[in-house]
């Protein structure tokens, strides 16, 4: 809730939301240092308390257990190592009237389950997803950013206040969404940075500058991500070869050329070679016209 003060003109002026964060390791403390920068009253709680005297000296209030904390603030922020570290510094708060906001990385399942737990102790719940890394956080332009699902009255309540450190989307009222569109975009990033190490290795030993390459090589993958949403509409409707360019059977045949060159220039194609294996098998099962979008069903194990 944002409280009001009056101005010198007489009119409500918002006053910043008190807030409890547990959790400052590297990335809680970026959240604390930019909720404090924006003048938000934090009350901070760390299992290990020497982690918590940076922040105590810019202002913030060290709490002695994480009950404590909890009852500073209506609004109790979480981010700590994972789920069970969550429940474990919870465990005998009260929760009852509290908004609770779980910014620890875990899966949808975590988050659902983490969710029906507040319930059932009288708090409201948003789980999320932070697309950011510590030094991101607070900074102006530096595109971070954190999803969030579950109470929607909660996220709509405090979205000025969880939008200070980086931008709010909210993706949904399962509480499972946004650590289900965290994975997904971080399993994305990660297959990316598989194709990025692959390149390199393959340039790294020939008389080419790694950050000239690196400027093609950005440019080249920014060209490329626009064809998500041709996937997504595949997807959508289940016809995977609806404006097909370059079939799925003419692509497995180039990923012979591929092999043949990481070979020589004596690079493993390990970091390639699963994904290869897969457009072959669904070449093989009689679907080499469509888009690599339908190797989405090898990948369904319902």
């Amino acid at each position: 809730m944002t409280d009001t003060t009056p101005s010198p003109e007489g009119s409500p002026t918002p006053s910043p939301t008190p807030l409890t964060l547990l959790g400052t390791g590297d990335m809680g403390s970026a959240l604390g240092r930019a909720w404090l920068a924006a003048g938000h009253p934090l009350t901070v709680w760390n299992r290990t308390p020497s982690r918590t005297e940076p922040l105590a000296a810019l202002g913030a209030v060290v709490a002695s257990s994480a009950a404590e904390a909890v009852a500073a603030n209506r609004l109790v922020v979480a981010c700590l190592l994972d789920d069970d570290s969550v429940g474990a510094a919870l465990d005998g708060a009260d929760l009852a009237g509290r908004d609770l906001v779980n910014l620890t990385t875990g899966t949808p399942g975590e988050g659902r389950s983490r969710a029906a737990w507040a319930r059932e102790r009288g708090a409201r719940f948003l789980d999320a997803g932070i697309m950011a890394v510590p030094p991101m956080i607070g900074a102006p332009d530096s595109g971070a950013y954190v999803l969030y699902s579950g109470s929607r009255d909660l996220f709509a309540e405090h979205r000025a206040t969880l939008a200070v450190p980086a931008g709010a989307r909210y993706v949904g009222e399962d509480p499972g969404f946004a650590a289900l569109h965290d994975v997904a975009l971080l399993s994305a990033m990660s297959g990316m940075f598989a194709g990025v190490l692959h390149a390199f290795a393959l340039v790294r030993h020939e008389e080419v500058a790694p950050r000239d390459f690196a400027a093609l090589l950005v440019d080249w993958l920014t060209a490329m991500a626009g064809a998500a949403h041709a996937t997504a509409e595949q997807i959508e409707t289940g016809d995977y070869g609806k404006g097909v360019v370059s079939n799925l059977a003419m692509q497995s045949a180039g990923n012979a050329t591929l092999l043949r060159t990481a070979e020589e220039q004596r690079v493993s194609p390990e970091l390639l070679t699963p994904y290869m294996e897969l457009m072959a098998r669904r070449v093989a099962a009689g679907h080499g016209a469509e888009d690599v979008a339908g190797m989405v069903e090898l990948l369904d194990q319902r």
